[in-house]
C-alpha cells in the first residue's frame, strides 16, 4: 500500500466522513443546529477540496499509482453516501433520490470491478455525463447541509433539492449509459 502525499489525502477523506455525521450527534446544548449545519458543510467542502487536490498532485508529482486509483473512488462514494445518509435522516433529501445515487454508485462500482476482471475496464471509465453528475451532486450537497439562506439571497435548501434531483436524473442517465457499454461483454460472458 503505497503511502504517498495524495494517498494520505484520500486516507483524510475517508477520515472526515464519521466527522460529518458525528457533528449532528453533538448535543444541541453544546452546538445549536445551525453551527451543526455550518461545521457539516465545512468539513465536506474540505473534503471534497482533497478530492481535487489529491487527483492534482497525483499527476503533479507522478505519484500515481493503482492503490490510489482504487481507493479515490472509494472514498468518494463513502463520503457521498454518508451524507446523503445525514441529509435522509435530517429529511433533507427524498429517500427515493438517496437510493438511486447510493445504488447507482454500488451497481457501477460492481460493473466495473467485473468489466476490470474480464479486460474490459476501458468500455466502463468514466464518460462526461458521470463527471457532470459527481459536479452537481458535491454543489448540492453541501447547500443541503448548510441549509440557511446563504449572503441573505439564496436559499441553500431549495436551490440544493432542485440540484440533488438534477443529480438523481443524471446518476439514472449515467447508469444507463455504462449498462449500454457493458451490456455486449454482459451478452458475451452470460
Amino acid at each position: 500500500m503505497p503511502q504517498n502525499i495524495p494517498n494520505l489525502l484520500t486516507w483524510l477523506r475517508i477520515v472526515l466522513i464519521p466527522l460529518i455525521v458525528g457533528v449532528y450527534y453533538v448535543p444541541e446544548t453544546m452546538l445549536s443546529m445551525e453551527n451543526k449545519n455550518l461545521a457539516a458543510t465545512g468539513i465536506f467542502v474540505f473534503a471534497a477540496v482533497t478530492d481535487w487536490l489529491d487527483g492534482y498532485l497525483a499527476r503533479a508529482l507522478n505519484q500515481m499509482s493503482p492503490f490510489g486509483a482504487f481507493l479515490d473512488p472509494v472514498a468518494d462514494k463513502l463520503m457521498v453516501a454518508g451524507a446523503l445518509i445525514v441529509l435522509l435522516q435530517l429529511e433533507r433529501v427524498e429517500s427515493v433520490v438517496a437510493l438511486i445515487i447510493i445504488g447507482r454508485e454500488i451497481g457501477i462500482s460492481a460493473l466495473r470491478e467485473w468489466m476490470a476482471q474480464i479486460g474490459q475496464s476501458r468500455s466502463v471509465a468514466v464518460a462526461l455525463v458521470g463527471k457532470v453528475k459527481t459536479v452537481v451532486q458535491m454543489v448540492a450537497i453541501p447547500l443541503l447541509l448548510f441549509e440557511d439562506d446563504l449572503l441573505g439571497q439564496i436559499n441553500c435548501r431549495w436551490l440544493g433539492t432542485v440540484l440533488i434531483n438534477v443529480a438523481a436524473v443524471l446518476t439514472v442517465i449515467s447508469m444507463l449509459y455504462y449498462l449500454r457499454r457493458a451490456f455486449p461483454e454482459v451478452v458475451k460472458h452470460d
